[in-house]
């Protein structure tokens, strides 16, 4: 006797249709990656070990680990701030080990935001100034100037402080700005380390709070390294990095 289907399940439309699903798009593919620094003469000393990682666009990852543990080195080669002993890195599907000098630092400011722990503000400039800088050390049109510059930094709740110094504003105003300029050039990848190290647990929970935001509305994947507990509330996925490798 022949088997009856299931009633009871629900027809996919996708398979109905004949649609194959949608690929997922990687922001950032890594394998086995490593970074060796030499001491001395001969003393190998690895900061991060085989790491083999897939992280999708538009998601905010936490990479957690004690100092030491090769955060900032990662970041650093997923930034094209530093090169890897061996190893792929695949940025949005390129392979960023065939960019080399101009080339690579050209890659680096449109694709990549940076957000740092001391903010790395000019405190000469106000808080317009230090975002369009950002934009004006890429060579963008005059005409995009002002505009773009205004935008990040009403992004960030910051209209009526743009002619402020660092000094004049708290630390997690500060921090914003520096999430403005990360955020002005438009990049696909913000790369920040240890954002809030030196905020308040009020002022880390907005700033984590809004990175939530920035990944849904502007469609930015963030990868984020970070000692602060309050992250894994906030972050899609936590990654936790000992000794230079991911252990989970």
């Amino acid at each position: 006797m022949s088997e009856q289907p299931d009633q009871n399940l629900a027809p996919d439309p996708a398979a109905a249709a004949g649609t194959p699903a949608a690929p997922i798009e990687y922001a950032i593919q890594t394998e086995d990656l490593w970074r060796i620094y030499i001491i001395g003469a001969h003393q190998e000393v690895p900061a991060v070990r085989g790491i083999n990682l897939a992280i999708e666009s538009c998601t905010f990852v936490a990479l957690k680990g004690r100092s030491g543990s090769g955060k900032t080195t990662l970041l650093n080669c997923l930034g094209g701030l530093d090169s890897p002993t061996r190893g792929v890195i695949r940025i949005f599907g390129q392979d960023i080990s065939q960019l080399k000098g101009e080339q690579l630092t050209r890659w680096r400011r449109k694709e990549i935001g940076f957000i740092f722990q001391s903010f790395g503000l000019l405190p000469t400039l106000s808080a317009y100034e230090n975002v369009e800088l950002a934009l004006r050390i890429s060579n963008r049109p005059g005409r995009e100037l002002r505009e773009r510059t205004m935008a990040s930094l009403e992004m960030v709740g910051l209209k009526k402080w743009i002619h402020h110094r660092p000094y004049e504003m708290s630390g997690g105003q500060q921090q914003r700005v520096a999430i403005a300029r990360a955020l002005v050039n438009q990049p696909k990848l913000i790369l920040a380390d240890e954002p809030t190290g030196e905020l308040d647990s009020l002022t880390a929970r907005e700033i984590f709070s809004f990175f939530q935001e920035i990944t849904r509305d502007a469609k930015v994947t963030l990868l984020v390294s970070s000692h602060d507990q309050l992250v894994d509330e906030y972050a899609h996925r936590v990654l936790q990095l000992r000794d230079g490798q991911i252990i989970n």
